[in-house]
């Protein structure tokens, strides 16, 4: 009976990521402002958080990087301000499991350890881009073409490989999952007169079902079907630190978001069915999957410089995985740290989401135009 009860609040959890995705990124091809918002990327600082403010409202670094490429291919963005824009989009991608721990809040040790998964799989983004980004554009500026060293190596890579970017395949989960959304689709267009309207209802619906699943969900894992699956976890899909980067990488190729495994992972975590160390490698294996839906996206516009947004994005995670996974101790100590503050007070956790994915974002983007202004 748990099992069936599990499998059901799964598919509800995985569907509820899929409505809100959908309704997000429909809200945003239908407002201008947030290809602009990308595209007057004129300076590295505005491409940066413009990638971390764009990601952190759609909630899918897919989807961002995405825009980013085919506003590369149609020549409305430079592949160099396209490099930062999709750094930004690794730190806004988090957002999602960020926002899924806090259907943990009820029960202090099931947040803690949810909450430390997703603070780690952030941090990660974070410590690369505070390495990255000032290495980009010191290099760049010293650079004749203006290109920093990421670009340079992308370029090259692009024009070795000969790769194009493609349009995005069709995800065996969103077939999976279509009765639900267009369920809910169905409902906005029932109770709205605008598409506007609709699709906030929806995102909102959304919003409300992925809570319930999660909650339903964590409560099965910790019953029966945690004893079951428990020696399964622990003798094979996660029995090592390579086998669980494995299932990362082969989970979020299968689903084609690292949004949707990033966050299955914080409920496993919270029930204690994944260890936090087993949860780190499983995470940057997640990162490295997503790189894969850029490079098999699209071969709608084969254009050099877009190619190479998508070679920036794998190499970005490939140095990411080689870098932190040796020094885990400080990404893995900060998130337990951090979450242990925000177990006992709830406003530490409200306070890191809406200052790093929000307050910064947009404060430093409006301060950065204002003072350096857009091309």
């Amino acid at each position: 009976m748990h099992g069936v009860q599990a499998a059901i609040w799964l598919y509800l959890f995985v569907s509820a990521i899929n409505v809100m995705g959908g309704a997000l990124k429909a809200l945003g091809h239908s407002t201008a402002w947030l290809t602009n918002f990308l595209a007057a990327g004129g300076h590295p600082i505005i491409a940066l958080m413009g990638g971390v403010a764009v990601t952190a409202i759609v909630q899918s670094s897919s989807f961002t990087t995405a825009l980013i490429i085919m506003l590369v291919g149609a020549g409305n963005m430079d592949v160099e301000m396209a490099v930062y824009a999709v750094m930004g989009a690794n730190i806004g991608t988090s957002i999602t499991n960020n926002l899924v721990s806090m259907g943990t809040m009820r029960i202090r040790r099931q947040f803690r350890l949810g909450y430390t998964a997703a603070l780690m799989h952030g941090n990660v983004n974070l410590f690369t881009v505070m390495v990255l980004f000032p290495l980009e554009w010191i290099s760049g500026a010293m650079s004749s073409t203006g290109h920093g060293l990421l670009t340079r190596f992308s370029i090259a890579m692009a024009n070795w490989m000969g790769l194009s970017p493609v349009a995005k395949s069709t995800s065996p989960v969103k077939w999976l999952t279509k009765p639900v959304v267009d369920a809910f689709n169905w409902f906005g267009d029932l109770v709205t007169t605008t598409d506007q309207a609709k699709w906030i209802v929806v995102a909102v619906l959304g919003l409300v079902l992925l809570f319930l699943a999660l909650a339903f969900m964590v409560t099965n894992l910790k019953g029966a079907l945690l004893r079951r699956v428990e020696g399964l976890f622990s003798s094979f899909l996660f029995r090592n630190d390579f086998m669980s980067g494995v299932v990362g990488v082969i989970s979020t190729i299968f689903v084609q978001s690292s949004s949707v495994t990033t966050s299955l992972m914080v409920p496993l975590a919270s029930a204690g069915a994944v260890t936090i160390r087993r949860a780190f490698p499983f995470m940057l294996g997640c990162n490295l999957g997503t790189t894969v839906t850029g490079v098999i996206a699209a071969t709608a516009n084969p254009v050099a410089d877009a190619v190479s947004v998508a070679v920036c994005h794998v190499t970005f995670n490939v140095l990411a995985a080689l870098v932190w996974y040796p020094l885990r101790a400080i990404p893995i100590g900060l998130a337990a740290w951090y979450a242990q503050l925000a177990a006992r007070s709830k406003r530490y956790y409200f306070l890191f989401l809406g200052v790093v994915y929000f307050a910064i974002p947009l404060v430093v983007y409006l301060i950065t135009t204002i003072f350096l202004g857009s091309p």
